[in-house]
């Protein structure tokens, strides 16, 4: 994990990407969001997604499982540098989450993150507020799925 002042407005990460089978769209599906589009081949024809889709909740997951794994590998080669990786605090939320197309059975989805904004927190001078653009892009190019989030990080010299 990097300090607030390590990071760019513009700086993009690539995250890894899914491939989301049929079998775990139903996995998930049957566990979080029993709709029939995501349960069912032929009640996902018949929709408007055209086949089986993935819900919306398991898109969004899997960016955080990613999200969290490329995190603890940063942390984990600062921490082979000898260097002492930044904690990051708390999301205070998100905004504008959309999910643009349907992500179908056999759809490989890569996310990223692209630093949109920093600032120095005004109430807490050792923390800082990153705003990212999450983005997910299926095999064809396509985006499918994007949001604003921000979170705190610290801050290497509050004091500046």
């Amino acid at each position: 994990m990097r300090y607030l002042e390590d990071m760019d407005v513009g700086e993009r990460r690539d995250l890894g990407s899914f491939t989301f089978t049929a079998e775990r769209i139903k996995a998930f599906a049957a566990q979080f969001d029993p709709q029939p589009f995501h349960l069912d081949e032929e009640e996902g024809r018949k929709s408007l997604f055209g086949g089986l889709s993935a819900s919306g909740w398991h898109i969004s997951s899997v960016w955080m499982k990613l999200a969290v794994a490329d995190g603890l590998r940063e942390a984990a080669e600062a921490a082979a540098r000898g260097e002492k990786p930044a904690m990051w605090g708390p999301s205070p939320g998100f905004r504008d989450l959309r999910w643009i197309k349907p992500v179908l059975a056999g759809d490989t989805v890569s996310y990223a993150s692209e630093v949109e904004s920093l600032r120095a927190s005004r109430s807490r001078p050792e923390w800082g507020v990153l705003q990212v653009r999450n983005t997910g892009t299926n095999q064809r190019g396509e985006l499918v799925f994007s949001f604003l989030a921000s979170v705190f990080v610290a801050r290497r010299n509050p004091h500046d």
